[in-house]
């Protein structure tokens, strides 16, 4: 299921709060994803706290973004809207 993210929040240690459109806040990890292209790239100053909400998912400055599905399958929830 496809499910759009309305809201984002950057945390410490690369960490997202996300707001999704069913009404849960979730929380996802980049540290994993931060070795690999494209997303190395938000390691480098203040890039990660760039984050923002375009199109239903997650993006950064630079032409980066992750995929919904997999934030939402992936993230762990932490309360609801």
């Amino acid at each position: 299921m496809l499910l759009d993210i309305i809201h984002v929040s950057v945390q410490a240690d690369f960490v997202l709060f996300l707001d999704f459109e069913n009404g849960e806040r979730r929380a996802f990890n980049m540290t994993a994803y931060l070795d690999q292209k494209p997303w190395a790239r938000l390691k480098s100053g203040n890039v990660f706290q760039g984050a923002f909400v375009e199109n239903g998912t997650v993006a950064w400055p630079g032409n980066i973004d992750i995929d919904p599905e997999t934030l939402y399958e992936r993230s762990v929830l932490i309360g609801t809207l």
